[in-house]
C-alpha cells in the first residue's frame, strides 16, 4: 500500500498566468486544499468545490497538522503558499511534522512556484544576473541579532540582496538598519521596491539608498538592494555579468 501524500504547492505571486502547470495539475487532483485565506482567494476557481482548510497568518502549524490528518483519513491534500513552497513556505514545516510518529509515514512532495525574488526581479529588470542573497527581515522565527549579522555579511560581500518581509505595522526598525548597513559597505546603492508583484495594486519604484522611502515599505513589498555592479538605466536595474570584458561588445 502506498503511503499517503501531502503536496506542498507554491502558487507563485498570485496571478493565474504565473501558476506552474505542475502546481495547477496537483491542485486540480486534490480533494482538500489548506492555506492562508488570502492565498486561497487568489486561486478560488481552482479550489471551488473542494474541502478547504483556511486560516489567518500565524496559523500555519494548525493548518499543516489538519492537512496531515486529512491525508491520514484518505484525502488527497495540498498545502499552498505564495511564491515557492520551499522558500519561506510550508514545505519545511510539513517535513518537520513528519518527524512525529503520527505523521512519519506520510510522504511530502513539493510543487515549486515562482518565488517573490524572481517575480520582483522580472518587474525591476535583471538585477539578479550574478550571485545574490535572499534574506527575510521578519524576526518572528529568526532572532533580530542573527538577521543583523547576516545583513552585515552579505553587504560586506557586495551581493545583490533581496529582502523579504521587510516591514509590518509593528516592525519598522529593521528596514532602517538594513539600509544603514548596506550604505556603510557600498555607499549610495541603487534599489528597487516592488509591491504586490503581479497582483492588483502592483507598483515598482527605483530609488537609491540615500533617498530610501521607508514609509512606502509594507509586508507585501520586496526590496532589492543592488551592489557595486548594478546599473540603473531607463527605469530598470540590471547587473553586468562580465560578457563585455570576456568577449567584447560591438559599439
Amino acid at each position: 500500500m502506498n503511503p499517503p501524500i501531502v503536496y506542498a504547492v507554491g502558487i507563485g505571486p498570485g496571478s493565474p498566468e504565473l501558476l506552474t502547470p505542475q502546481a495547477r495539475q496537483v491542485l486540480e487532483s486534490c480533494t482538500v486544499v489548506a492555506g492562508y485565506k488570502l492565498y486561497l482567494d487568489l486561486i478560488a476557481p481552482l479550489v471551488a468545490g473542494k474541502k478547504l482548510i483556511a486560516g489567518a497568518m500565524r496559523g500555519e502549524l494548525d493548518r499543516c497538522r489538519r492537512a496531515l490528518d486529512a491525508a491520514l483519513e484518505g484525502e488527497r491534500v495540498a498545502v499552498i503558499g505564495s511564491g515557492d513552497a520551499g522558500i519561506y513556505g510550508m514545505a519545511g514545516l510539513l517535513y518537520e511534522l513528519t518527524e512525529l510518529d503520527r505523521y512519519r509515514h506520510i510522504a511530502i512532495e513539493v510543487a515549486p512556484g515562482i518565488t517573490a525574488a524572481v517575480a520582483a526581479a522580472a518587474l525591476a529588470g535583471a538585477p539578479l544576473m550574478n550571485d545574490f542573497a535572499v534574506l527575510s527581515l521578519s524576526d518572528l522565527m529568526t532572532p533580530r541579532e542573527v538577521i543583523l549579522n547576516r545583513l552585515e555579511k552579505v553587504a560586506a560581500a557586495d551581493l545583490v540582496t533581496v529582502l523579504y518581509n521587510p516591514a509590518s505595522t509593528r516592525r519598522r526598525e529593521l528596514p532602517e538598519r538594513a539600509v544603514e548597513i548596506f550604505r556603510s559597505h557600498g555607499g549610495n546603492l541603487p534599489a528597487a521596491l516592488v509591491r504586490d508583484a503581479y497582483r492588483g495594486g502592483q507598483s515598482v519604484k527605483l530609488v537609491t539608498l540615500d533617498e530610501f522611502p521607508f514609509a512606502e515599505v509594507q509586508m507585501t513589498t520586496v526590496v532589492i538592494v543592488g551592489n557595486s555592479e548594478t546599473i540603473a538605466r531607463d527605469g530598470k536595474l540590471y547587473v553586468r555579468r562580465g560578457y563585455k570584458e570576456k568577449y567584447g561588445l560591438e559599439k
